[in-house]
Protein backbone atom coordinates (compact mmCIF):
# COMPACT_ATOMS: atom_id res chain seq x y z
CA UNK A 1 0.00 0.00 0.00
CA UNK A 2 1.09 2.87 -0.79
CA UNK A 3 -0.10 6.91 0.77
CA UNK A 4 0.97 10.44 -0.82
CA UNK A 5 -0.44 13.35 0.83
CA UNK A 6 -2.83 11.64 3.29
CA UNK A 7 -4.55 9.72 0.99
CA UNK A 8 -4.11 5.84 -0.13
CA UNK A 9 -2.90 5.97 -3.57
CA UNK A 10 -1.79 2.58 -4.50
CA UNK A 11 -2.76 -1.31 -3.30
CA UNK A 12 -1.31 -4.08 -5.18
CA UNK A 13 1.86 -6.37 -5.46
CA UNK A 14 5.05 -5.10 -3.82
CA UNK A 15 7.21 -4.49 -7.02
CA UNK A 16 4.81 -2.80 -9.12
CA UNK A 17 4.38 -0.57 -5.84
CA UNK A 18 8.20 0.17 -5.89
CA UNK A 19 8.85 0.94 -9.52
CA UNK A 20 5.70 3.35 -9.16
CA UNK A 21 7.08 5.48 -6.01
CA UNK A 22 10.64 5.04 -5.97
CA UNK A 23 11.25 7.58 -3.95
CA UNK A 24 9.27 6.55 -1.32
CA UNK A 25 9.50 6.22 2.80
CA UNK A 26 9.22 2.19 2.79
CA UNK A 27 8.22 0.88 5.78
CA UNK A 28 8.67 -2.89 6.47
CA UNK A 29 5.70 -4.59 8.85
CA UNK A 30 8.10 -7.33 9.49
CA UNK A 31 5.31 -9.68 9.47
CA UNK A 32 2.44 -7.60 10.93
CA UNK A 33 -0.88 -6.63 9.35
CA UNK A 34 -2.58 -3.26 8.14
CA UNK A 35 -6.25 -2.57 8.42
CA UNK A 36 -8.36 0.47 8.36
CA UNK A 37 -8.18 2.48 11.54
CA UNK A 38 -11.52 2.04 14.04
CA UNK A 39 -13.78 4.86 14.59
CA UNK A 40 -15.57 5.01 18.05
CA UNK A 41 -18.77 5.83 17.60
CA UNK A 42 -19.67 6.44 21.27
CA UNK A 43 -17.26 8.26 23.79
CA UNK A 44 -17.01 10.95 27.29
CA UNK A 45 -14.06 12.05 26.46
CA UNK A 46 -13.15 13.69 29.85
CA UNK A 47 -15.24 11.28 31.79
CA UNK A 48 -12.96 8.62 30.25
CA UNK A 49 -9.82 10.11 30.90
CA UNK A 50 -11.20 11.34 34.62
CA UNK A 51 -11.20 7.39 34.81
CA UNK A 52 -7.77 6.62 33.15
CA UNK A 53 -6.37 9.53 35.32
CA UNK A 54 -8.62 8.91 38.14
CA UNK A 55 -10.28 6.89 40.34
CA UNK A 56 -11.39 3.71 38.59
CA UNK A 57 -13.98 1.83 40.81
CA UNK A 58 -14.72 -1.07 38.08
CA UNK A 59 -12.51 -3.58 39.76
CA UNK A 60 -14.55 -3.29 43.29
CA UNK A 61 -16.61 -6.32 44.57
CA UNK A 62 -18.16 -5.06 47.41
CA UNK A 63 -19.16 -1.92 49.14
CA UNK A 64 -15.96 -2.44 51.21
CA UNK A 65 -13.54 -2.30 48.47
CA UNK A 66 -15.18 0.35 46.81
CA UNK A 67 -14.95 2.34 50.16
CA UNK A 68 -11.41 1.38 50.47
CA UNK A 69 -10.25 2.19 46.99
CA UNK A 70 -11.98 5.99 47.72
CA UNK A 71 -10.13 5.99 50.81
CA UNK A 72 -6.79 5.07 49.27
CA UNK A 73 -7.03 7.54 46.66
CA UNK A 74 -8.16 10.53 49.10
CA UNK A 75 -4.65 9.83 50.86
CA UNK A 76 -2.83 9.59 47.68
CA UNK A 77 -4.18 12.84 45.93
CA UNK A 78 -5.30 15.09 49.50
CA UNK A 79 -6.71 17.94 47.45
CA UNK A 80 -9.55 18.21 45.02
CA UNK A 81 -12.57 16.76 43.82
CA UNK A 82 -12.59 13.33 43.92
CA UNK A 83 -13.97 11.75 40.80
CA UNK A 84 -14.86 8.26 40.85
CA UNK A 85 -16.34 6.10 38.06
CA UNK A 86 -17.62 2.07 37.56
CA UNK A 87 -19.16 0.93 40.42
CA UNK A 88 -21.74 -2.03 39.94
CA UNK A 89 -23.94 -3.17 42.72
CA UNK A 90 -24.83 -6.01 40.87
CA UNK A 91 -22.26 -7.73 41.47
CA UNK A 92 -21.93 -7.08 44.94
CA UNK A 93 -22.82 -9.65 48.11
CA UNK A 94 -24.64 -6.15 49.52
CA UNK A 95 -26.77 -5.42 46.19
CA UNK A 96 -26.50 -1.45 46.96
CA UNK A 97 -23.97 1.28 46.38
CA UNK A 98 -22.34 3.19 49.47
CA UNK A 99 -24.24 6.17 51.24
CA UNK A 100 -22.86 9.30 52.06
CA UNK A 101 -21.92 8.29 55.44
CA UNK A 102 -19.68 6.42 54.06
CA UNK A 103 -18.41 7.97 52.12
CA UNK A 104 -17.66 10.74 54.61
CA UNK A 105 -15.99 8.07 56.61
CA UNK A 106 -12.95 7.73 54.11
CA UNK A 107 -12.91 10.93 52.69
CA UNK A 108 -14.16 13.32 55.15
CA UNK A 109 -14.82 17.18 54.20
CA UNK A 110 -14.26 16.18 50.66
CA UNK A 111 -16.06 16.68 47.33
CA UNK A 112 -16.43 13.45 46.06
CA UNK A 113 -18.65 12.23 43.10
CA UNK A 114 -18.94 8.52 42.30
CA UNK A 115 -21.14 7.75 39.55
CA UNK A 116 -22.26 4.09 38.91
CA UNK A 117 -20.85 2.06 35.44
CA UNK A 118 -23.54 3.18 33.32
CA UNK A 119 -23.14 7.20 34.38
CA UNK A 120 -26.87 7.51 34.72
CA UNK A 121 -26.95 7.60 38.59
CA UNK A 122 -24.08 8.19 41.75
CA UNK A 123 -23.67 8.80 45.16
CA UNK A 124 -21.40 11.46 46.67
CA UNK A 125 -20.49 12.97 49.63
CA UNK A 126 -22.47 14.82 51.87
CA UNK A 127 -19.45 17.91 51.19
CA UNK A 128 -21.03 18.14 46.96
CA UNK A 129 -24.36 17.53 48.17
CA UNK A 130 -24.03 20.18 49.81
CA UNK A 131 -22.52 22.88 47.16
CA UNK A 132 -25.08 21.01 44.68
CA UNK A 133 -28.11 24.12 44.14
CA UNK A 134 -31.25 22.64 44.18
CA UNK A 135 -30.77 19.53 45.76
CA UNK A 136 -33.51 18.49 47.86
CA UNK A 137 -35.77 15.53 48.40
CA UNK A 138 -38.21 16.86 45.69
CA UNK A 139 -35.46 15.65 43.22
CA UNK A 140 -35.19 11.86 44.86
CA UNK A 141 -32.20 13.01 47.15
CA UNK A 142 -31.73 10.38 49.89
CA UNK A 143 -28.51 10.21 51.86
CA UNK A 144 -28.88 6.73 51.60
CA UNK A 145 -30.54 6.42 47.88
CA UNK A 146 -28.80 6.50 44.87
CA UNK A 147 -29.03 9.79 42.99
CA UNK A 148 -30.94 9.22 39.77
CA UNK A 149 -32.37 11.50 36.86
CA UNK A 150 -32.53 15.09 38.14
CA UNK A 151 -31.05 14.83 41.30
CA UNK A 152 -27.80 13.01 39.49
CA UNK A 153 -27.95 15.76 36.60
CA UNK A 154 -27.58 18.06 39.51
CA UNK A 155 -24.58 16.79 41.22
CA UNK A 156 -22.54 15.92 38.17
CA UNK A 157 -22.67 19.47 36.77
CA UNK A 158 -21.55 20.22 40.41
CA UNK A 159 -18.80 17.83 40.17
CA UNK A 160 -17.73 19.37 36.84
CA UNK A 161 -17.89 22.43 37.91
CA UNK A 162 -15.27 21.51 40.61
CA UNK A 163 -12.81 20.38 38.23
CA UNK A 164 -9.91 22.29 37.23
CA UNK A 165 -8.74 23.48 33.60
CA UNK A 166 -5.79 21.13 34.43
CA UNK A 167 -7.62 18.50 35.95
CA UNK A 168 -9.82 18.13 32.61
CA UNK A 169 -7.04 18.98 30.25
CA UNK A 170 -4.94 15.88 31.48
CA UNK A 171 -8.00 13.75 31.56
CA UNK A 172 -8.84 15.01 27.48
CA UNK A 173 -5.40 14.26 26.58
CA UNK A 174 -5.08 11.03 28.36
CA UNK A 175 -8.43 9.35 27.11
CA UNK A 176 -7.49 10.97 23.20
CA UNK A 177 -4.04 9.12 24.15
CA UNK A 178 -5.95 6.26 24.50
CA UNK A 179 -7.72 6.12 21.29
CA UNK A 180 -4.86 6.62 19.35
CA UNK A 181 -3.22 3.35 21.29
CA UNK A 182 -5.76 1.69 20.67
CA UNK A 183 -5.84 1.94 16.73
CA UNK A 184 -8.63 4.63 17.01
CA UNK A 185 -8.51 7.28 14.32
CA UNK A 186 -11.68 9.52 15.34
CA UNK A 187 -13.86 9.65 18.29
CA UNK A 188 -17.63 10.99 18.22
CA UNK A 189 -18.01 12.86 20.99
CA UNK A 190 -21.40 12.77 22.97
CA UNK A 191 -21.97 15.88 25.26
CA UNK A 192 -24.77 17.72 26.68
CA UNK A 193 -25.68 19.75 29.29
CA UNK A 194 -26.01 17.07 31.56
CA UNK A 195 -23.34 15.44 31.06
CA UNK A 196 -20.25 17.89 30.31
CA UNK A 197 -21.46 20.98 29.72
CA UNK A 198 -20.57 23.53 26.90
CA UNK A 199 -17.39 24.64 28.44
CA UNK A 200 -15.80 21.22 28.34
CA UNK A 201 -16.73 20.65 24.86
CA UNK A 202 -15.48 24.03 23.96
CA UNK A 203 -12.37 22.66 24.85
CA UNK A 204 -12.72 19.44 23.53
CA UNK A 205 -12.80 20.80 20.12
CA UNK A 206 -9.98 23.31 20.16
CA UNK A 207 -7.91 20.49 22.18
CA UNK A 208 -4.56 19.80 19.61
CA UNK A 209 -4.36 16.19 18.96
CA UNK A 210 -4.33 13.89 16.11
CA UNK A 211 -7.01 11.74 16.82
CA UNK A 212 -10.04 13.14 15.24
CA UNK A 213 -13.28 14.39 16.77
CA UNK A 214 -16.56 14.81 15.98
CA UNK A 215 -18.71 16.29 17.97
CA UNK A 216 -22.42 16.05 19.25
CA UNK A 217 -24.74 17.90 21.43
CA UNK A 218 -27.64 15.96 23.03
CA UNK A 219 -30.31 19.31 23.89
CA UNK A 220 -33.49 19.17 22.19
CA UNK A 221 -35.05 21.75 19.86
CA UNK A 222 -38.06 23.11 18.69
CA UNK A 223 -37.40 24.68 15.40
CA UNK A 224 -34.66 25.15 12.62
CA UNK A 225 -33.97 28.61 13.92
CA UNK A 226 -32.98 27.08 17.73
CA UNK A 227 -31.30 24.37 16.16
CA UNK A 228 -29.00 26.81 14.43
CA UNK A 229 -28.57 28.61 17.19
CA UNK A 230 -27.30 25.75 19.58
CA UNK A 231 -25.03 24.66 16.98
CA UNK A 232 -23.34 27.48 16.54
CA UNK A 233 -23.12 28.54 20.60
CA UNK A 234 -21.85 24.72 21.10
CA UNK A 235 -19.14 24.30 18.05
CA UNK A 236 -21.37 20.49 17.89
CA UNK A 237 -21.48 18.61 14.28
CA UNK A 238 -25.28 17.53 14.82
CA UNK A 239 -27.98 17.84 17.96
CA UNK A 240 -27.53 13.85 18.74
CA UNK A 241 -25.62 11.66 20.54
CA UNK A 242 -26.89 11.70 24.34
CA UNK A 243 -30.14 13.44 24.18
CA UNK A 244 -31.97 11.27 26.50
CA UNK A 245 -35.28 9.66 25.99
CA UNK A 246 -34.99 7.87 29.11
CA UNK A 247 -32.43 6.30 31.37
CA UNK A 248 -30.56 3.26 31.76
CA UNK A 249 -31.00 -0.17 32.82
CA UNK A 250 -28.66 -0.73 35.98
CA UNK A 251 -29.89 2.57 37.05
CA UNK A 252 -33.41 1.61 37.03
CA UNK A 253 -34.07 5.00 34.87
CA UNK A 254 -34.69 3.21 31.11
CA UNK A 255 -38.37 3.64 30.01
CA UNK A 256 -40.07 0.49 29.91
CA UNK A 257 -43.73 -0.83 28.42
CA UNK A 258 -43.64 -3.20 31.50
CA UNK A 259 -42.58 -2.45 35.05
CA UNK A 260 -39.12 -3.55 35.91
CA UNK A 261 -38.86 -7.33 37.49
CA UNK A 262 -36.69 -6.91 40.47
CA UNK A 263 -37.92 -3.52 41.66
CA UNK A 264 -41.51 -2.91 42.11
CA UNK A 265 -40.36 0.86 43.22
CA UNK A 266 -38.94 1.63 40.04
CA UNK A 267 -41.90 0.94 38.04
CA UNK A 268 -41.25 1.53 34.20
CA UNK A 269 -38.26 3.74 34.37
CA UNK A 270 -38.01 7.78 33.44
CA UNK A 271 -39.45 9.14 30.22
CA UNK A 272 -37.53 12.55 29.71
CA UNK A 273 -39.07 13.96 26.30
CA UNK A 274 -42.32 12.53 24.50
CA UNK A 275 -43.24 12.04 20.84
CA UNK A 276 -44.19 16.01 20.36
CA UNK A 277 -40.67 17.04 21.74
CA UNK A 278 -39.09 13.98 19.73
CA UNK A 279 -40.59 14.86 16.49
CA UNK A 280 -40.26 18.70 16.82
CA UNK A 281 -36.58 18.12 17.21
CA UNK A 282 -36.03 15.85 14.17
CA UNK A 283 -38.38 17.96 12.34
CA UNK A 284 -35.80 20.87 12.82
CA UNK A 285 -32.99 19.19 12.34
CA UNK A 286 -34.51 17.66 9.13
CA UNK A 287 -35.63 20.96 7.85
CA UNK A 288 -31.80 22.52 7.90
CA UNK A 289 -30.20 19.22 6.91
CA UNK A 290 -28.23 18.21 10.40
CA UNK A 291 -28.18 14.54 12.33
CA UNK A 292 -30.35 14.85 15.02
CA UNK A 293 -30.25 11.57 17.45
CA UNK A 294 -31.21 10.23 20.89
CA UNK A 295 -30.39 8.40 24.00
CA UNK A 296 -33.01 5.22 23.90
CA UNK A 297 -32.54 2.22 25.70
CA UNK A 298 -36.23 0.89 27.04
CA UNK A 299 -38.38 -0.39 24.38
CA UNK A 300 -41.25 2.28 25.60
CA UNK A 301 -38.68 4.75 24.78
CA UNK A 302 -37.78 2.89 21.40
CA UNK A 303 -41.83 3.05 20.57
CA UNK A 304 -42.02 7.17 21.34
CA UNK A 305 -38.73 7.48 19.01
CA UNK A 306 -40.26 5.35 15.92
CA UNK A 307 -43.66 6.89 16.09
CA UNK A 308 -42.04 10.67 16.19
CA UNK A 309 -39.96 9.76 13.37
CA UNK A 310 -42.46 8.00 11.55
CA UNK A 311 -44.85 11.63 12.19
CA UNK A 312 -42.40 13.44 11.00
CA UNK A 313 -41.73 11.30 7.38
CA UNK A 314 -45.55 11.87 6.87
CA UNK A 315 -44.84 15.66 6.68
CA UNK A 316 -41.86 16.32 5.43
CA UNK A 317 -41.14 12.55 3.47
CA UNK A 318 -38.85 9.62 3.90
CA UNK A 319 -36.10 11.18 1.58
CA UNK A 320 -35.58 14.34 3.72
CA UNK A 321 -35.13 12.09 6.39
CA UNK A 322 -32.72 9.61 5.51
CA UNK A 323 -30.54 12.12 3.96
CA UNK A 324 -29.50 13.21 7.17
CA UNK A 325 -29.13 10.20 8.73
CA UNK A 326 -30.36 10.64 11.89
CA UNK A 327 -29.02 8.09 14.44
CA UNK A 328 -30.20 6.49 17.69
CA UNK A 329 -27.37 5.85 20.80
CA UNK A 330 -28.29 2.41 22.32
CA UNK A 331 -31.50 1.46 20.65
CA UNK A 332 -31.23 -1.81 23.16
CA UNK A 333 -35.16 -2.88 22.85
CA UNK A 334 -36.72 -2.99 19.05
CA UNK A 335 -38.81 -5.10 17.91
CA UNK A 336 -38.37 -6.38 13.96
CA UNK A 337 -41.43 -4.30 12.31
CA UNK A 338 -39.53 -1.01 14.21
CA UNK A 339 -36.13 -2.21 12.74
CA UNK A 340 -37.72 -2.25 9.19
CA UNK A 341 -38.83 1.11 9.54
CA UNK A 342 -35.65 3.00 11.03
CA UNK A 343 -34.36 1.30 8.47
CA UNK A 344 -36.39 2.59 5.68
CA UNK A 345 -35.90 5.99 6.92
CA UNK A 346 -32.29 5.23 6.53
CA UNK A 347 -31.96 6.10 10.71
CA UNK A 348 -27.99 4.79 12.01
CA UNK A 349 -28.14 2.43 14.86
CA UNK A 350 -25.52 3.24 17.11
CA UNK A 351 -24.57 0.01 19.37
CA UNK A 352 -22.07 -0.87 22.04
CA UNK A 353 -21.56 -4.45 21.82
CA UNK A 354 -20.01 -4.51 24.92
CA UNK A 355 -23.26 -4.01 26.71
CA UNK A 356 -24.06 -7.41 25.87
CA UNK A 357 -20.83 -9.07 26.95
CA UNK A 358 -20.92 -7.36 30.37
CA UNK A 359 -24.58 -7.59 31.40
CA UNK A 360 -25.97 -10.06 28.74
CA UNK A 361 -26.35 -14.24 28.77
CA UNK A 362 -28.45 -16.38 31.03
CA UNK A 363 -28.09 -14.57 34.78
CA UNK A 364 -26.73 -11.11 33.76
CA UNK A 365 -27.90 -7.83 34.67
CA UNK A 366 -30.60 -8.12 31.93
CA UNK A 367 -32.13 -11.04 33.05
CA UNK A 368 -32.51 -9.09 36.91
CA UNK A 369 -33.76 -6.00 35.38
CA UNK A 370 -35.95 -7.46 32.83
CA UNK A 371 -36.66 -11.20 33.58
CA UNK A 372 -35.91 -13.74 31.23
CA UNK A 373 -37.74 -13.41 27.83
CA UNK A 374 -37.35 -9.47 27.58
CA UNK A 375 -33.64 -10.04 28.26
CA UNK A 376 -33.23 -12.54 25.58
CA UNK A 377 -34.60 -9.77 22.77
CA UNK A 378 -31.83 -7.29 23.85
CA UNK A 379 -29.29 -5.78 21.61
CA UNK A 380 -30.93 -7.88 18.44
CA UNK A 381 -27.85 -6.87 16.37
CA UNK A 382 -28.27 -9.31 13.60
CA UNK A 383 -32.31 -8.47 13.20
CA UNK A 384 -31.64 -4.82 12.56
CA UNK A 385 -28.57 -5.83 9.81
CA UNK A 386 -30.97 -7.63 8.18
CA UNK A 387 -33.61 -4.62 8.44
CA UNK A 388 -31.32 -2.76 6.62
CA UNK A 389 -30.66 -0.74 9.72
CA UNK A 390 -26.53 0.95 9.51
CA UNK A 391 -24.61 -0.43 12.31
CA UNK A 392 -22.01 1.87 13.71
CA UNK A 393 -20.23 0.15 16.81
CA UNK A 394 -18.44 2.28 19.85
CA UNK A 395 -17.73 1.80 23.68
CA UNK A 396 -19.83 4.38 25.47
CA UNK A 397 -16.64 5.03 26.93
CA UNK A 398 -16.08 5.05 30.08
CA UNK A 399 -19.09 2.89 30.52
CA UNK A 400 -17.20 -0.50 28.17
CA UNK A 401 -13.85 -0.47 27.99
CA UNK A 402 -11.82 1.18 24.82
CA UNK A 403 -11.16 -1.49 23.42
CA UNK A 404 -12.19 -2.15 19.70
CA UNK A 405 -11.32 -5.73 18.89
CA UNK A 406 -13.15 -6.24 22.24
CA UNK A 407 -16.55 -4.75 21.05
CA UNK A 408 -16.12 -6.56 17.68
CA UNK A 409 -15.51 -9.89 19.51
CA UNK A 410 -19.00 -8.81 21.52
CA UNK A 411 -20.28 -8.62 18.59
CA UNK A 412 -19.75 -11.77 16.51
CA UNK A 413 -20.06 -13.48 19.88
CA UNK A 414 -23.38 -12.37 20.96
CA UNK A 415 -24.77 -14.00 24.25
CA UNK A 416 -28.08 -14.35 22.97
CA UNK A 417 -28.26 -17.03 19.81
CA UNK A 418 -29.63 -15.83 16.69
CA UNK A 419 -28.59 -11.89 17.67
CA UNK A 420 -25.15 -11.77 16.60
CA UNK A 421 -23.52 -10.43 13.37
CA UNK A 422 -20.68 -11.64 11.22
CA UNK A 423 -17.10 -10.89 12.03
CA UNK A 424 -17.09 -9.21 8.17
CA UNK A 425 -20.23 -7.17 9.53
CA UNK A 426 -18.75 -6.23 13.11
CA UNK A 427 -15.59 -4.87 11.41
CA UNK A 428 -17.52 -2.94 8.88
CA UNK A 429 -19.41 -1.17 11.72
CA UNK A 430 -16.63 -0.12 13.50
CA UNK A 431 -15.12 1.40 10.70
CA UNK A 432 -17.13 1.90 7.30
CA UNK A 433 -20.40 1.88 9.51
CA UNK A 434 -19.11 4.19 12.44
CA UNK A 435 -17.37 6.95 9.56
CA UNK A 436 -21.14 6.96 8.30
CA UNK A 437 -22.30 7.59 10.88
CA UNK A 438 -20.04 10.66 11.40
CA UNK A 439 -21.97 12.04 8.26
CA UNK A 440 -18.96 10.64 5.77
CA UNK A 441 -20.83 8.80 3.08
CA UNK A 442 -18.12 8.83 0.61
CA UNK A 443 -18.01 5.27 0.35
CA UNK A 444 -14.23 5.02 1.04
CA UNK A 445 -13.71 6.28 4.41
CA UNK A 446 -12.88 3.31 6.45
CA UNK A 447 -11.54 1.34 4.01
CA UNK A 448 -7.72 1.07 2.14
CA UNK A 449 -8.63 1.11 -1.59
CA UNK A 450 -7.11 3.86 -3.72
CA UNK A 451 -8.56 6.77 -3.05
CA UNK A 452 -9.34 6.23 0.82
CA UNK A 453 -8.06 8.50 3.35
CA UNK A 454 -4.48 6.78 4.57
CA UNK A 455 -6.03 5.93 7.88
CA UNK A 456 -4.96 2.90 9.19
CA UNK A 457 -3.82 0.95 12.05
CA UNK A 458 -0.59 -2.05 12.19
CA UNK A 459 -1.64 -4.76 14.20
CA UNK A 460 0.72 -7.76 15.86
CA UNK A 461 -1.51 -10.45 16.51
CA UNK A 462 -0.91 -14.28 17.44
CA UNK A 463 -2.78 -16.01 14.99
CA UNK A 464 -3.44 -14.02 11.09
CA UNK A 465 -6.06 -15.53 8.81
CA UNK A 466 -4.77 -14.80 5.33
CA UNK A 467 -6.74 -17.92 2.92
CA UNK A 468 -10.02 -17.75 1.92
CA UNK A 469 -11.54 -18.32 5.68
CA UNK A 470 -15.16 -18.80 6.13
CA UNK A 471 -17.09 -15.89 7.56
CA UNK A 472 -18.43 -17.40 11.08
CA UNK A 473 -17.21 -17.23 14.88
CA UNK A 474 -13.92 -19.02 14.44
CA UNK A 475 -12.82 -17.18 11.07
CA UNK A 476 -12.91 -13.92 9.48
CA UNK A 477 -13.80 -12.90 5.92
CA UNK A 478 -11.06 -12.27 3.42
CA UNK A 479 -13.70 -11.93 0.57
CA UNK A 480 -11.80 -9.38 -1.67
CA UNK A 481 -15.61 -7.77 -2.35
CA UNK A 482 -15.89 -6.87 1.33
CA UNK A 483 -13.06 -4.27 1.35
CA UNK A 484 -11.54 -6.19 4.55
CA UNK A 485 -8.21 -7.52 4.95
CA UNK A 486 -7.23 -10.64 6.73
CA UNK A 487 -8.11 -10.04 10.18
CA UNK A 488 -7.11 -12.20 12.98
CA UNK A 489 -9.11 -14.76 14.83
CA UNK A 490 -11.01 -13.67 17.29
CA UNK A 491 -12.39 -16.32 19.78
CA UNK A 492 -13.35 -15.94 23.53
CA UNK A 493 -9.94 -17.05 24.68
CA UNK A 494 -8.06 -15.26 22.08
CA UNK A 495 -6.27 -11.80 23.44
CA UNK A 496 -6.50 -8.79 21.71
CA UNK A 497 -4.18 -7.64 18.82
CA UNK A 498 -1.37 -5.48 20.05
CA UNK A 499 -1.32 -2.12 18.36
CA UNK A 500 2.07 -1.04 16.85
CA UNK A 501 1.19 2.17 14.94
CA UNK A 502 -1.93 4.21 14.26
CA UNK A 503 -1.81 6.71 10.91
CA UNK A 504 -4.63 8.96 10.47
CA UNK A 505 -4.25 10.83 6.96
CA UNK A 506 -0.90 9.92 6.37
CA UNK A 507 0.27 11.08 9.97
CA UNK A 508 1.34 8.68 12.52
CA UNK A 509 -0.80 9.55 15.71
CA UNK A 510 0.68 6.62 18.14
CA UNK A 511 3.79 4.07 17.64
CA UNK A 512 4.38 1.78 19.98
Amino acid sequence: MAVTDGTVVWVGADQPARALHPDAEIIDLDGAFVAPAFVDAHVHTTALGLKLTGLDLSGAGSVEQCLDLVRRFAEANPAGLIWGHGWDESRWPESRPPSVSEIDDVASGRLVYLSRIDAHSAVCSSALCAATPGLDAALGFSRTALLTAEAHHRVRMAALSALTPDQRAQARAAALDAAAANGIAAVHECAGPYISGPLDLRELLTTTHGVEVRAYWGEAVTDAEQARALLAETGAHGLAGDLFVDGSLGSHTAWLHEPYSDDPHAGTGNSYLDVDAIAAHVRACTEIGVQAGFHVIGDAAVSAVVDAIERVVAEVGGPAVAACGHRLEHVEMLTAAQAAKLGTWGVIASVQPGFDAAWGGDAGLYVDRLGVERAAAMNPFAAMAAAGVSLAIGSDAPVTALQPWSAIRAAVRHRTPGSAISPRASFSAATRGAWRAGGVRDGLAGTLVPGAPGSYAVWEADDLVVGAAADSVQRWSTDPRSRVPGLPRLDADDPDPTCLRTVHRGATIYER
